[in-house]
């Protein structure tokens, strides 16, 4: 292509101040189900081991009968007292142990190959630069000018959370915040009880290139999350699996996309020999390719395709239209003319009276098949 797009740069005020040219890498091909199953894996990796007490279900006294008792070797309650005393460390007994007790060396952790994670996290930026895609995801942007958002390179010097919330509502992104904010509500269950007692949803996402006090500025806001644009991550790009994130770019990170990513012809910088992935099919939608005049114009019509009486395409049936058949199966025509054969001997033996009909001579097949 001969030109790219460009993004434009919002001052602390809020007014354009330049422009950078799209990175190759919000251009990228979208592959959800390489985000969905990524995410899935790499989530898992976040896990706290459990498991239960190797003493649990084994601190009693109860000791077996055994047997010649005429009684169960394991009794369904124990009772403490002389004439009761059983094996309770069954997992079918009251207070005994659980069947294959959980152990914290199970295998929590899942490996994911370097080239599909990296896949994912360029789907997941790729989609970040729709707007469709982010509104779909439920973020309220509305009032922004512009997706992707870059701001200049000066909101990294931003120290106090105050001048953080006027950024916001100067470029619009603060409605968002106010959502996340209203969202807050307490977690139904237990997890009460283990420091998460509360859950919200997911605001903007800042990427900056170098921290010079904006994560000060910005981590005390409810649901805003701070990342370098070296260090970006599929679980803060695409939380849930779902893509579509709202990331506000500073001028330096956004700049910095094609030496951490690479283009489609050109190595990244930061990732060694890496490329970008192309996409399979430039235009997805296959069905206006198909019906474009472009392709019509060179298709052989087909013979046995109609228009219904609502204008669809409906094909001829073979079973009711010999065309069509012979078409399919082109031997139908002999065996058509073999019955019709057969049919006519049969007729003219019932005329003379005979009463085995003869087979249809070969002179008489010869007339019927020729031109």
């Amino acid at each position: 292509m001969a030109s790219r797009p460009t993004v434009s740069v919002h001052a602390v005020g809020g007014e354009a101040s330049g422009s950078l040219t799209l990175p190759a890498v919000l251009t990228a091909p979208i592959r959800l189900d390489v985000v969905q199953q990524v995410h899935k894996s790499i989530a898992k990796n976040k896990r706290q081991p459990y498991a239960v007490s190797e003493k649990a279900g084994h601190q009693t006294s109860a000791e077996s009968w055994g047997t010649g008792r005429a009684v169960a070797r394991i009794l369904a309650l124990v009772v403490l007292a002389p004439t009761a005393l059983a094996n309770a460390f069954g997992n079918m007994c009251r207070g005994g142990r659980m069947f294959a007790p959980t152990k914290t060396w199970r295998k929590w952790h899942v490996k994911v190959n370097q080239n599909q994670r990296r896949f994912a996290i360029v789907s997941a930026l790729a989609a970040s630069a729709l707007p469709s895609l982010v509104l779909a995801r439920g973020h309220r942007i509305e009032q922004v000018d512009e997706v992707p958002l870059v701001v200049s390179s000066a909101v990294e010097k931003l120290t106090k959370t105050k001048e953080a919330v006027g950024l916001l509502k100067t470029l619009g992104a603060h409605a968002d915040v106010v959502k996340v904010s209203n969202s807050r509500k307490l977690r139904a269950g237990k997890g009460k009880m283990r420091n998460r007692r509360h859950r919200q949803r997911r605001g903007p996402l800042i990427v900056y290139g170098e921290d010079h006090g904006i994560s000060k500025a910005f981590r005390n806001l409810p649901g805003v999350e701070i990342v370098n644009v070296r260090r970006l991550n599929l679980l803060q790009l695409a939380p849930g699996g779902h893509l579509g994130r709202f990331i506000i770019w500073t001028e330096s990170a956004f700049a910095l996309l094609d030496d951490v990513y690479g283009t489609f012809d050109k190595a990244a910088v930061l990732k060694r020999n890496y490329l970008l992935p192309t996409a399979k099919i430039s235009n997805p939608d296959v069905t206006r390719i198909i019906n474009s005049d472009e392709i019509q114009s060179v298709l052989r019509p087909a013979k046995d395709v109609v228009l219904n009486a609502r204008g669809r395409t409906k094909r001829k049936n073979p079973l009711v239209n010999k065309s069509a058949l012979y078409r399919l199966n082109p031997y139908a025509k002999t065996l058509r003319v073999t019955e019709l054969a057969r049919q006519k001997a049969a007729a003219d033996a019932k005329k003379k009276g005979v009463k085995k009909p003869k087979a249809a001579s070969a002179a008489f097949l010869e007339t019927l098949f020729a031109p």
